[in-house]
C-alpha cells in the first residue's frame, strides 16, 4: 500500500485523502472510512489513476452524491473514486443534452425544463448525480434513463476510455451493463424533445407536490431501499406487513413512506443492516417474495 500511495502522489492525478470518513458523501450520512480516497482532476487523471489502480492489483470502489448507497461501518478497502467538480457540468446542442458525472440528476431535470425541453421530468426527485443515474438506470413515474438515453463515455477497468450507446448498456430494470463490466461514467448525452415550459413546469410541480407528501425527504436517508417487485410494490408489501416505524438503533422504517428506512440522527450501517434482513424476511414469510434491494451496499463487513 504504501508504494502505491506514494506512486499514486507522484502520479497528481487528483487530491487524495488517507482514512477519509465517507459519511459526509452519503446522503444517510452514514459511513466508515475509505483507505484512500481520491478525487481526480479530468478525465485524463481518471483514465491515469485507473490505470495505476490495475498495475498494483488495488480494489477501487466509485461513489457519486451517494444517495443509493450504504457504506459499512468498517468502511471501504482499497481506493474509492469521486469525480470532483471537472465532471459537474452540462451542454444543451438542440435537443441533446450533455452532462458530466458528477452533475445533479435534479438539477438536470431543472435546468431542461427551462430549455422547453422534455423527457427528463421524471429526474426531478431523484437526488443522485448523472453518474450514478446512468448506473443504476435510475427511474420514477413511470419512466427511466434507457428512455432518454442516447450514449455515454465510460472508463473501463482496463483505463480505456470508451463511447457506449443504449444497446451496448445493456439496460433493464434499475440495472446496466456496468453492474457486470465495472467502469466509470465520465459524462453522458440524453435525447430530449421539444416541449411547452408551462406544461413541463406544471408536471414537475405536481411530482415534487407528491413526494413533499409521501416521502421523509427531511431526514437523511437514501430514497427507496428495495426495487418493486413485478406488479407491486415494496411500499405496499412492507405497510401490509406492519413494519411502518420499526426501529434498529438509530435507524427506523419511515412512518411515512414504508420502503424509506431514516437515520434519525446517530444509525449505523448494521443498524440499517438490520432492518433491511427483516423486512425481507417479514415480507418473504407473509407474501412468499423475495425483496431485492435496490441500494447497493459496499464496504468490509
Amino acid at each position: 500500500m504504501e508504494q502505491f500511495i506514494a506512486e499514486l502522489k507522484q502520479t497528481q492525478v487528483g487530491d487524495v485523502f488517507l482514512q477519509k470518513s465517507l459519511a459526509e458523501y452519503t446522503t444517510w450520512k452514514i459511513g466508515g472510512p475509505a483507505d484512500v480516497l481520491v478525487i481526480p482532476g479530468s478525465k485524463e487523471h481518471l483514465v491515469s489513476l485507473i490505470r495505476l489502480l490495475r498495475k498494483h492489483g488495488m480494489p477501487w470502489t466509485k461513489i457519486g452524491r451517494g444517495s443509493n448507497m450504504l457504506i459499512s461501518d468498517k468502511g471501504i478497502r482499497g481506493v474509492v473514486i469521486k469525480p470532483g467538480k471537472e465532471f459537474d457540468y452540462v451542454q444543451f446542442d438542440g435537443t441533446h443534452v450533455h452532462a458530466g458525472a458528477a452533475y445533479s440528476f435534479i438539477k438536470l431535470s431543472v435546468m431542461a425544463g427551462k430549455e422547453g425541453l422534455t423527457g427528463l421530468e421524471f429526474a426531478g426527485g431523484i437526488p443522485g448525480a448523472v453518474g450514478g443515474a446512468v448506473y443504476m438506470n435510475a427511474g420514477a413515474h413511470g419512466s427511466d434513463v434507457s428512455r432518454i438515453f442516447k450514449s455515454a463515455e465510460i472508463v473501463l477497468e482496463t483505463g480505456e476510455l470508451v463511447h457506449y450507446g443504449p444497446e451496448d448498456m445493456k439496460f433493464s430494470y434499475r440495472h446496466s451493463v456496468l453492474h457486470e463490466q465495472p467502469g466509470i461514467v465520465v459524462g453522458a448525452t440524453f435525447e430530449l424533445q421539444e416541449g411547452d415550459k408551462d406544461g413541463i413546469a406544471a408536471t414537475m410541480a405536481e411530482y415534487k407536490a407528491r413526494r413533499l407528501r409521501t416521502q421523509p425527504l427531511h431526514l437523511a436517508c437514501a430514497g427507496s431501499v428495495f426495487r418493486n417487485p413485478p406488479h407491486d410494490f415494496a411500499a405496499r408489501l412492507i405497510q401490509e406487513a406492519g413494519l411502518k416505524g420499526l426501529r434498529s438503533g438509530g435507524a427506523v422504517v419511515s412512518t411515512q413512506h414504508a420502503n424509506f428506512i431514516v437515520n434519525t440522527g446517530q444509525a449505523t450501517a448494521d443498524d440499517v443492516l438490520t432492518l433491511m434482513a427483516t423486512i425481507k424476511s417479514t415480507v418473504k414469510d407473509r407474501f412468499g417474495i423475495d425483496l431485492v434491494p435496490e441500494v447497493l451496499v459496499v464496504g468490509e463487513r
